[in-house]
């Protein structure tokens, strides 16, 4: 009987056919087993069957694009880690798709060598960790639970499915309550890579996770900000008056 792992899987959509070709042969190399398709709906097709590790998607395409893909995915509660690939490099079109639930960006053209290393990251930020010993492996964030071997935010019957960057940057925060963490610092304990830094990818990922977690998300009372510094996590504050 085989005991070889199963390869971790590779899901590229693309609708240039030459780059897709170069794609799928680069990262064979790197023992992916990947899936080039050429267009969002095949990728809807072949993703009820074809269950990838990591989603590369670009997001221009003809049809449906790659931010409305992302957009559906995340809806109907789908969290495979999605990199978005784009011909345009502009900060507003990186926001929107982080606020439609991506979770890497990557600027075209690029060095096939980064793409790999982003996949890398991701995967790694997928991997459920072991929790320290001294870290409860759920965390009380007002009425909220946080598990972290579920990788969600439990309120009595409800379930809230994290992404990837949400669990980091959240896991990232509670980890270190009440102590002030720049957005450097949290880059690197959430992202997990050394490739450029974007501040703006932490202030929409804490826009996100405060519309999950607080009554108020103008006045935030769990994941407050520290003027000229960054975030921190208050677990215990009580309701503005």
């Amino acid at each position: 009987m085989s005991t070889e792992p199963r390869k971790r899987r590779i899901m590229v959509v693309d609708d240039d056919p030459e780059l897709r070709q170069l794609l799928e042969r680069y990262l064979s190399r790197y023992d992916f087993d990947v899936l080039a398709v050429g267009d969002a709906s095949e990728a809807d097709r072949r993703l009820s069957r074809y269950r990838p590790d990591v989603l590369v998607l670009d997001v221009m395409m003809p049809g449906e694009d790659g931010l409305s893909l992302c957009q559906r995915l995340r809806a109907r509660g789908d969290l495979v880690p999605v990199l978005m690939l784009t011909a345009r490099d502009e900060p507003l079109d990186r926001i929107l798709g982080l606020e439609l639930g991506a979770d890497e960006y990557l600027g075209k053209p690029f060095e096939p060598r980064e793409l790999v290393a982003r996949i890398e990251a991701l995967l790694r930020r997928t991997r459920l960790p072991a929790a320290a010993p001294e870290i409860a492996d759920v965390v009380r964030i007002g009425e909220w639970g946080f598990e972290r071997d579920t990788r969600q935010l439990v309120r009595g019957d409800e379930r809230i499915a994290l992404t990837s960057g949400e669990f980091a940057l959240l896991k990232a925060l509670t980890d270190r309550p009440y102590e002030p963490l720049r957005r450097e610092r949290l880059l690197a304990l959430a992202r997990d890579a050394d490739h450029e830094i974007n501040d703006r990818a932490i202030d929409v990922q804490v826009s996100r996770l405060r519309k999950r977690l607080e009554h108020d998300p103008r006045t935030p009372r769990f994941i407050q900000t520290v003027w000229g510094v960054g975030y921190v996590f208050v677990p215990n504050a009580k309701p503005q008056s």
